[in-house]
């Protein structure tokens, strides 16, 4: 009979590509993976893994056995789901991930939620822009992450991942309080559109939403300054040094010398949940999800 763990550890070579990578992903040692490894070829009598430079590749049979594994593991989470929702009760662990302002604004209030209908509910919280979320929600690391996209940007979601709405969440534009336009109740965006701007660090779903939201109006965006907080992002617009598109949800204290103003063609940011296809009958999760839509309608 072939071994479920040594399985897993197979698979966790061939998706990551090394034993190191593996080991790291499984949380266990890289000799733990090894020999979990060595088992499995003494159980199927095959060799599985050949020397490639300083690194290790797939044999043919190793190959096939994946694409079996693939399938196994599949199977055996939704069977765990399965399980779960017949019993019906909201138990055992989430692990999620949320983007910042996500995590500051939603997950408080979910939480001391949770905790209070759930009390056999253990979830773990760890703070990921979408770009790192995603792919450890596809990795298995993650049992939910909170994502979000904006209404000119909708966000690529992977096959096998299903999604539950949470909120949309409008943005507005801050301006130094000495701005030509700060007195305005609102402006258009492309009257901004030759400014400064403060962005979000690169690579983040922020940063390069801006840029390409500016460039859809024919600007280029002149981003002079780049911080991943809000309040940073906030101090910088305060000291005269460009804009920044603020989005209310779990919005930060404004300091003096900043002005919001709403835009005349709202930006929206939609707010949701990803969890895998496997797993999406757990009661957990929908307990999760129900609690984020409860937080978000307190502050969306």
């Amino acid at each position: 009979m072939l071994d479920l763990e040594r399985l897993r550890a197979l698979h966790a070579v061939a998706t990551y590509g090394s034993v190191s990578a593996a080991a790291d992903v499984l949380h266990v040692t890289t000799s733990a993976v090894s020999q979990q490894l060595a088992k499995l070829e003494r159980e199927t009598g095959q060799k599985l893994l050949e020397r490639k430079g300083r690194g290790v590749r797939l044999t043919d049979a190793a190959e096939l056995l994946v694409n079996h594994a693939d399938r196994i593991l599949s199977l055996v989470e939704r069977a765990k789901a399965d399980l779960e929702a017949h019993r019906g009760a909201v138990v055992g662990q989430v692990t999620l991930a949320a983007f910042p302002t996500a995590a500051r604004g939603l997950l408080p209030a979910a939480l001391r939620r949770l905790r209070a209908d759930h009390p056999g509910l253990r979830v773990r919280l760890r703070e990921e822009d979408p770009m790192q979320s995603i792919p450890l929600l596809l990795r298995g690391d993650l049992d939910m992450a909170i994502v979000q996209d904006w209404n000119n940007a909708p966000l690529p979601i992977p096959d096998g991942l299903h999604r539950g709405v949470i909120c949309d969440d409008v943005a507005d534009v801050a301006v130094p309080a000495d701005h030509p336009l700060a007195d305005r109740e609102r402006v258009e965006l492309k009257e901004l559109a030759g400014d400064a701007w403060i962005a979000s660090t690169p690579g983040s779903i922020c940063c390069d939403w801006l840029t390409t939201t500016l460039r859809s109006i024919g600007a280029e965006p002149r981003i002079d300054h780049m911080a991943y907080e809000f309040a940073t992002q906030l101090a910088l617009v305060a000291a005269g040094l460009g804009n920044t598109i603020l989005p209310r949800m779990g919005r930060c204290d404004v300091p003096e010398g900043v002005r919001l103003v709403e835009l005349e063609t709202p930006l929206t940011r939609r707010v949701y949940g990803l969890w895998r296809e496997e797993a999406a009958r757990r009661p957990a999760l929908r307990a999760t999800l129900e609690a984020l839509r409860a937080a978000a309608a307190e502050d969306c």
